[in-house]
């Protein structure tokens, strides 16, 4: 009876120690996934949220991803030409839109920042930084705005014109493809 407990507490230790092995192996395996190595933390603006479906961002920390884009949501203030210097230290750009629904992964926010577009006097008209044409499809309704100042926007709600001097937050947007 001895020589049988023996051989059952060795066979119940030896299956143990399998499980043991298999699951250090799969805790080996899941550490190395990208998708924990990925340093995407959002700053703390409020009306953020994450968009943890996009596979192809690998933001700076900092920084949000969404469809292979890094969004940099400023709580410190600048003013447009500081903004903008800021976002190109950062390899990225202030805020372009091109479609309404660009930020829709951001909810309404109570804070307006600065975006990238400028008046061109020469040309008469609004331009992104890029030199892409503003389109007035992305107005609410149709605004007159004063060209001695910039452009900002408030998710969810639309853009208005400030003192490019004023101090506001600021959007940075960097591509990725």
């Amino acid at each position: 009876m001895a020589a049988f407990r023996t051989t059952q507490w060795r066979w119940i230790s030896g299956i143990l120690g399998i499980l043991c092995l298999f699951l250090m192996i799969l805790l080996g395996i899941l550490l190395n996934k990208p998708y924990l190595n990925q340093s995407i933390t959002p700053t703390p603006s409020p009306g953020l949220q994450e968009d943890h479906s996009d596979s192809c961002c690998f933001c700076p920390e900092g920084w949000l991803g969404h469809q292979c884009k890094c969004y940099f949501f400023s709580i410190e203030q600048k003013s447009w030409e500081a903004s903008r210097n800021f976002c190109e230290s950062k390899n990225s750009s202030l805020l372009q839109l091109h479609s309404k629904d660009e930020l829709g992964f951001v909810r309404r926010s109570r804070y307006f920042y600065w975006i990238g577009i400028s008046y061109n006097k020469d040309r008469g008209a609004w331009f992104w930084l890029n030199g892409s044409a503003f389109s007035p499809a992305l107005f609410k309704e149709p605004q007159a705005f004063n060209t001695k100042k910039c452009i900002t926007y408030k998710p969810g709600e639309g853009f208005l014109d400030d003192s490019c001097e004023k101090k506001n937050s600021y959007i940075c947007k960097q591509q990725l493809n």
